[in-house]
């Protein structure tokens, strides 16, 4: 699988698919969240609203993954993951993880060949963009998936500049 970096709108990405930092309740909120409902149109709130009321009445749990359609996004499907607030009391770095590895189990699902994904956690739930970067990177590149492309869309030049600087000192498999 290639990793990819873009700075830009994650919203924007052609791909297969758009990975949502959405919260547990599904039913939109800020940050890349609020612009993918807001972009994508009521039909990813329809959908994800009926995930809420048949499957996830509690919410979807941190580290999970589940998918809608993208609605007018140019993208096919959205894949909604709650990621972890971040703690210095508690190590949840396997939960941020977790994010990526399920986002990556749902695409493989749905036979997706590129998905784009945020850099989840580090906006409101506040995850340092450098320990994000080392953590997403080697989630994703640890994965087994039929995946084909990994794009890391980066809202910014600092968060882009980290996530270059992490993968360039990150080790590559043969």
């Amino acid at each position: 699988m290639d990793i990819t970096l873009v700075m830009g709108d994650i919203t924007m990405q052609e791909v297969d698919a758009v990975v949502n930092a959405a919260n547990s309740s599904l039913m939109g909120g800020a940050g890349v969240d609020g612009a993918i409902h807001e972009r994508g149109g009521p039909a990813i709130l329809e959908e994800c609203r009926r995930l809420r009321d048949t499957r996830y009445a509690e919410g979807l749990p941190t580290g999970q993954a589940v998918a809608t359609t993208a609605g007018l996004l140019p993208a096919t499907w959205v894949i909604h993951t709650v990621g972890p607030v971040h703690s210095r009391e508690e190590d949840r770095s396997e939960l941020l993880a977790s994010c990526y590895r399920e986002s990556l189990k749902v695409a493989d699902e749905l036979g997706v060949h590129v998905v784009a994904f945020p850099a989840i956690s580090t906006g409101l739930f506040g995850w340092p963009m450098d320990d994000a970067a080392r953590i997403a990177l080697g989630a994703v590149s640890a994965a087994e998936t039929s995946v084909r492309e990994a794009r890391f869309v980066l809202f910014g030049a600092p968060a882009y500049a980290v996530f270059t600087d992490a993968l360039m000192k990150f080790p590559r498999k043969s």
